[in-house]
């Protein structure tokens, strides 16, 4: 049996959480189609899911074609939720692009289109709602072509547009190969909810997505992409398995973040197929399964550890925080352990208690996710929660070299029985935070070693002003011991001594950035640009035609949202709007500066004083 792992990713409402209930219909996995507003389709379970018409964790459904077993991930559409997208597409085979042919290429669609590329994923892309009035043909195919792939080609006509009797007519024109590896992407037109052209793309399916056939005898190869909590609240993940196969009691060694490694016992195995979930003995290689026994896992963890070498984020991290408190102070240690359990699944909310202010927050995308965040904690735990107000996460970056040693011969200078010296230099932007050893592994043990280390990446949490540092290269250049060295003495000593470094070093607090495209009318565009720069954008360039003028640039990402709130009645709705994250600018102007004392012996605030 051939297995086909398959995505079906859109801007929201354009109608994929109907066409995955169509997909089940049509293959005999469900009697009726459910219905979004109607709130009992498959893959929307959580009852938040149902009450608000949208999709907000991915999920897992299967059915079989012939010989093919199609495992479908039903992921968001709202931006808020991509997340849950980046986690999904790191499984995939294929992917459906969604495309309303009424509302036509949204934002959403735009970045989804561009990173299946990057990522050359196969895709083809399904034009729903060719049923509704003001439906698009031959100028949504050209739209295609000039914003999402350029070697895009309509394997289909269609006839009555625009009615309740649109019709399918199949041209197959077979680009299998270019198709395959990501480089053509054909155009399926249909309707979700009449069945047209609904078997033109299930032929899509089998003929042009990649299927593959079971590597059982290959070393174990599997990825854990999502986590949640069963009705007892045992923890279930998620296992991609690409090669190898898993059995129940069977021992799993997990590769995790931070070259640390955890060994599970499997308890239960539950195999999707048929539309539900199905308790088996084993799984092989290409199956997604619901894995029981795995305590500690988390999403991204492996089963080999070469599959652990660092990937770019696919999307923006979170640019967004804020504080979430109940007015029931003895609640609060019940509200944290909540919101810990809901970054198992989403690990990006990023849960965290700053200690100066015994303060809990959270990072967002947006005010839907806090919405959601908000009604989860009410119906989930019983909590009801308030928030401060939004706010963006800023960033710092070392300026220039900076170090700092403590020897331990010279003791009237320090009060830890710990010699270390530390470096920090700046690195490339977007490359995170590396630590390096200068000296010998054996001159000090291996528990002082992990001491140091882990202080170091505890300490860049906070900067000089508050936001964490990242994009740097830390050094430990010395070290060394005496008879009254401890694990402590590193452990307590480690943070002063990097700050004392990055002090010397400074730091440049920058914010998150916006790459936009800007389309309208020409008669608009300068009252849009004034607009643009009234917002902090800074135009990079302007294509103007007799009328249509595009205008393109970058701006403070924390400025996006309410600009997209603005436009449409500033344009009658007829302009379009696309932005993606474009990595963190130096602050112009004031410095935001958060000023906490983390409980350690350092005074941030004194510190940015003296430098």
């Amino acid at each position: 049996m051939k297995t086909l792992n398959l995505g079906i990713l859109a801007h929201v409402d354009a109608g994929k959480t109907s066409l995955t209930e169509r997909l089940l219909f049509n293959a005999g996995v469900i009697a009726t189609m459910g219905s979004v507003d109607l709130g009992n389709t498959q893959t929307d379970s959580l009852e938040l899911e149902r009450e608000r018409g949208i999709t907000i964790q991915s999920a897992v459904v299967s059915f079989t074609m012939d010989d093919l077993t199609v495992h479908l991930i039903d992921t968001p559409g709202h931006s808020d939720f991509i997340g849950e997208v980046e986690r999904a597409l790191k499984v995939l085979d294929g992917a459906i692009l969604v495309v309303s042919a009424v509302e036509g290429i949204q934002a959403q669609t735009r970045i989804l289109m561009q990173t299946l590329k990057k990522l050359n994923i196969p895709t083809l892309i399904f034009v729903n709602k060719i049923d509704r009035r003001g439906a698009c043909y031959e100028e949504l195919i050209e739209k295609i072509k000039e914003r999402l792939s350029p070697y895009a080609v309509a394997m289909c006509t269609v006839s009555e547009l625009a009615t309740p009797q649109a019709k399918v007519a199949a041209i197959h024109n077979l680009f299998t190969d270019q198709i395959r590896s990501g480089k053509c992407h054909p155009i399926f037109f249909g309707s979700a909810i009449t069945g047209a052209g609904i078997s033109e793309l299930q032929w899509g399916i089998y003929h042009l997505l990649p299927s593959l056939t079971c590597l059982k005898d290959a070393p174990l190869r599997g990825t854990i992409f999502k986590i949640e909590r069963g009705p007892q609240g045992e923890k279930i993940a998620y296992l991609r398995l690409y090669a190898g196969q898993v059995r129940v009691r069977q021992t799993l060694t997990l590769y995790q973040t931070g070259k640390t490694s955890i060994k599970e016992k499997v308890t239960a195995i539950h195999r999707f197929q048929k539309g539900t979930n199905s308790s088996v003995e084993q799984i092989t290689a290409g199956h997604i399964a619901k894995i029981k026994g795995l305590h500690r896992a988390k999403i991204g963890d492996q089963l080999h550890p070469h599959e652990l070498e660092a990937k770019d984020p696919l999307f923006c991290p979170p640019t967004l925080e804020t504080v979430i408190y109940t007015e029931d102070k003895a609640l609060e240690p019940k509200l944290f352990s909540a919101l810990q359990s809901m970054a198992e699944q989403d690990p990006w909310i990023n849960a965290r208690v700053d200690p100066s202010r015994n303060e809990i927050t959270v990072s967002l995308y947006g005010e839907v996710q806090k919405q959601v965040i908000q009604a989860r904690l009410e119906q989930e735990f019983g909590l009801h929660v308030l928030f401060k107000e939004t706010t963006t996460i800023y960033i710092e970056r070392i300026c220039k070299k900076g170090e700092a040693l403590q020897q331990i011969h010279r003791r009237r200078h320090n009060e830890f029985w710990a010699e270390i010296g530390l470096r920090v230099e700046p690195a490339e932007a977007g490359s995170g935070i590396v630590y390096r050893l200068g000296v010998e592994w054996g001159c000090i043990p291996k528990s002082y070693h992990t001491a140091i280390e882990e202080s170091v990446f505890e300490t860049l949490k906070r900067g000089l002003y508050g936001w964490e540092i990242t994009d740097c290269v830390v050094t430990l250049f010395e070290a060394g011991i005496c008879p009254l060295s401890t694990a402590s003495e590193f452990r307590k000593s480690a943070p002063l001594l990097l700050m004392q470094a990055i002090q010397q070093a400074g730091t440049c607090v920058c914010e998150p950035m916006a790459e936009f495209e800007l389309e309208a009318s020409s008669s608009m565009l300068s009252m849009l640009i004034v607009k643009l720069i009234e917002s902090g954008a800074v135009i990079e360039d302007t294509k103007i035609s007799q009328e249509i003028g595009v205008v393109m640039g970058r701006m403070p990402a924390n400025r996006v949202h309410q600009l997209e709130k603005q436009l449409p009645g500033m344009t009658q709705g007829s302009a379009l709007f696309f932005s993606r994250f474009a990595g963190y600018d130096p602050v112009k102007g004031k410095i935001p500066s958060r000023d906490i004392f983390d409980g350690s012996l350092i005074d941030r605030r004194k510190l940015r004083k003296q430098h």
